[in-house]
Parts: C-alpha cells; sequence; structure tokens
C-alpha cells in the first residue's frame, strides 16, 4: 500500500527522502494501474467472447422473431388478397349478369330472337325433317292407297290440293 505522510512527517523529513517516498508512491500507482490493466486485458477478453455469445444469441431471436412476423404478415395479405378477389369476382359476376340480361331485352325489343327461340325453332325444323322424311319413304305406297280424283265436269281430274305446310316459315335472320 501507498504509505500516507504525516504533516508531522513531511516537514521532519528531508527534500531526499519525500522525494524517495513520492518516486515510490508513483511506482505503485503505476503498478497498481499495469495489474489492472493486465486484468482487464485477461478478464476482458472473456468478457467479450461472453457478449459476442450473447449477442449471437439475441441476433438469432430476433431473426426468429422478426421471420414470424413477416411470415404472419404475409398470410393475413394472402388471406386478404383472397377475399377481395373473391368479393370482386362475385361483383364481376352479378354486372355480367345484369349486363346480359339488359342486352338481351333490348335485342328482344329490336325482334332479335333469343338462343333459346333459335335452339326451339332448330329442334321444330329436325322434327319436320323427319316427318318429311317418313312421309317420302310411304309416298309410292300412300299414293296407290289414295281415293281416285273427282272429276271435273270437263272431264279432267281436279288437281290435287297443295298440302297445307305445318307451319309458317319465319323469315330468314342473321345471327348475331
Amino acid at each position: 500500500m501507498v504509505k500516507k505522510l504525516s504533516k508531522k512527517g513531511t516537514e521532519k523529513m528531508s527534500g531526499a527522502h519525500l522525494s524517495g517516498a513520492v518516486r515510490d508512491s508513483a511506482q505503485q500507482i503505476w503498478q497498481a494501474g499495469l495489474g489492472a490493466f493486465s486484468k482487464a486485458q485477461a478478464e476482458g477478453t472473456k468478457a467479450f467472447e461472453s457478449l459476442v455469445k450473447e449477442g449471437v444469441s439475441l441476433q438469432r431471436k430476433t431473426q426468429s422473431a422478426a421471420e414470424d412476423k413477416i411470415s404472419e404478415a404475409t398470410s393475413k395479405m394472402t388471406n386478404m388478397a383472397t377475399d377481395i378477389s373473391a368479393k370482386a369476382s362475385g361483383q364481376w359476376d352479378k354486372l355480367e349478369n345484369i349486363f346480359e340480361e339488359r342486352v338481351a331485352k333490348a335485342l328482344n325489343k329490336l325482334g332479335v330472337p333469343s338462343a333459346k327461340d333459335i335452339s326451339a325453332l332448330i329442334a321444330r325444323v329436325d322434327d319436320l325433317n323427319r316427318n318429311v322424311q317418313k312421309l317420302s319413304a310411304k309416298g309410292p305406297v300412300a299414293a296407290k292407297k289414295a281415293a281416285p280424283a273427282k272429276k271435273t265436269s270437263t272431264g279432267k281430274a281436279a288437281p290435287k290440293a297443295a298440302a297445307k305446310p305445318a307451319a309458317k316459315r319465319a323469315p330468314a335472320r342473321k345471327s348475331v
């Protein structure tokens, strides 16, 4: 330890003796500083390594928490996008239906047949074609069984009356 000098001791001591005491005291302070530096250096390395380990651990925890938050936010955004897309799709479907209904009404007012009308007409034409084919297949046999034509006053046979058409034909229209 550094020796303390009392006031009485400093007065009695000579200059040489005082300078030696100061030198010894300074030497001890210097040695204490070197010892503290050496101890701090030895323990500082250990403390530094310990701090590095804690920093790595904290960084991993922080990255893990950040990744969790990012995945959670991504999931929420995906769900929101899906919901918005579904709602938009539903609205587009409604808009499309309204548009189709209004166009159909306008075309109907103009006299343009609808797809339903055209398919009904096609079915009727197919039915008439089948009936005509059946009648044409029976044609020569049916003509022989038919009653003879009545004679008129001139003596000539009256021409056969034209068969009534089964349905009036609608004028041909261009498809839309």
